[in-house]
């Protein structure tokens, strides 16, 4: 899967990064690289499934779909 992210200096230095796709998906680091690999655990964990979220629906069909 590929998303877009955003990756800006901070004023106080190091890099911030968020994901438009995903909001309040953001995250920072000391560095690029820091920042990149900050983001990649941020956007799994966001897209993580809690089973609190997932409401059973009566009648409804359960699919997998491949991004």
């Amino acid at each position: 899967m590929k998303i877009k992210i955003y990756l800006e200096q901070s004023s106080e230095g190091g890099y911030t990064v968020f994901v438009p796709a995903l909001p309040g998906c953001i995250s920072e680091g000391d560095t690029k690289e820091e920042a990149i690999e900050n983001i990649k655990e941020a956007i799994a964990l966001y897209l993580e499934p809690v089973d609190d979220d997932i409401l059973p629906i009566p009648d409804g069909e359960e699919m997998e779909l491949a991004l």
